[in-house]
């Protein structure tokens, strides 16, 4: 493939295939390597995706810096990994494609989008919600005013599993809503809030000496502007809900992801005055029409051109990633607290 942009997807589990099925399919991609330290899911993707003797397949992402024009590598393996990994690509001169969240720790977040900055080379994180039509659909209809003045916000992401055992429902889920309510609002938390309970991975049935893994976690956050958003997460939960919601005082936007025919959906409605009444008025329900195509694949393909064009995503770029870890970070501590209102630090 000639002028071809050369990537390396590391990590091939759940999530990694997917990101690298997008990208065999991208017309200016060569995939020259395929890494996962589990020799079985190199062997899958190996008898799907027939690769010829070119693909490195290797259980050592290190062989990475022998191949020759490597332009860019795709990250999907534990978060705590993250960090080094990054580290070692942007050093080699590639750009990096990384699974969310960006890193576990603010400060290195910080220091990967510095170090991006310097090397001249695109770091972009794969918030993939960011990329969803609805999503996209609803930024524009709230900047119109569709809902008038905003008032606060709220969701559900509950499921049955899976249960993770190296973060809590919080890092496991949160991150989705919290990146919707920062875009569709377009500024970021002030005051972070958090409660949970850990029933499964309590500290006295958990063989670690770590803290408990809290499977339902609620969540308030407070924005610069005053608006207040409320968010419910626990994987304990058989009713599978994504649902997420900005309440307006002439009605609601609503992007639920279990109706997939219709997830986008504007609810009018406002109260009219009378005498010391407050009467609803002007109440109808709207289906939004969106586009229709993979998320993912908008990711892929968004990465790939902010290669070409040599520009930072606009949507979901590193130092997007380091916020929400921050955010994350904040509600970590206030759990930790028991629920004590934390303030979200600021780091550049």
């Amino acid at each position: 493939m000639t002028n071809s942009i050369k990537v390396a997807v590391i990590g091939v589990g759940r999530w990694g295939v997917h990101l690298l099925r997008n990208f065999l399919a991208h017309p200016q991609v060569e995939v020259v390597a395929v890494v996962d330290p589990n020799p079985e899911c190199l062997a899958k993707v190996e008898r799907q995706y027939k690769f010829t003797e070119d693909v490195l397949l290797t259980t050592e992402w290190q062989k990475l810096q022998q191949l020759p024009d490597l332009n860019a590598v795709v990250i999907a393996t534990p978060a705590v990994t993250h960090y080094s990994l990054i580290v070692d690509a942007l050093n080699w001169g590639c750009h990096v494609l990384s699974e969310k969240p960006l890193t576990l720790n603010p400060s290195e977040c910080y220091e990967l989008c510095k170090l991006a900055e310097k090397q001249q080379q695109i770091l972009m994180v794969d918030h993939t919600y960011l990329f969803h039509p609805a999503v996209e659909k609803g930024q524009a209809l709230l900047q119109s005013g569709a809902v008038g003045d905003l008032r606060y916000g709220y969701a559900t992401r509950t499921h049955l599993g899976p249960v993770r055992q190296d973060v809590d429902a919080l890092w496991d889920l949160a991150i989705h809503d919290i990146a919707i309510f920062n875009n569709w609002l377009g500024e970021s938390p002030i005051f972070a809030q958090a409660t949970g309970k850990a029933w499964l991975q309590t500290a006295e049935n958990k063989s670690s000496s770590s803290n408990p893994l809290s499977d339902l976690v609620q969540v308030n956050l407070t924005y610069p502007s005053g608006f207040q958003a409320f968010i419910h997460l626990c994987w304990l939960n058989p009713d599978k809900q994504r649902r997420l919601a900005v309440v307006g005082n002439r009605g609601s936007l609503i992007f639920d992801e279990m109706l997939s025919e219709a997830p986008l959906m504007l609810m009018e409605g406002e109260f009219e005055r009378q005498e010391n009444r407050f009467i609803p008025v002007n109440q109808q329900r709207k289906v939004i029409e969106i586009e229709k195509g993979e998320p993912l694949k908008k990711v892929c393909d968004g990465f790939i051109e902010c290669i070409v064009q040599n520009t930072p995503s606009s949507i979901s770029n590193g130092r997007v990633g380091a916020e929400l870890v921050e955010i994350l970070t904040a509600l970590t501590q206030s759990l930790e607290a028991g629920g004590k209102t934390i303030s979200v630090a600021r780091q550049n």
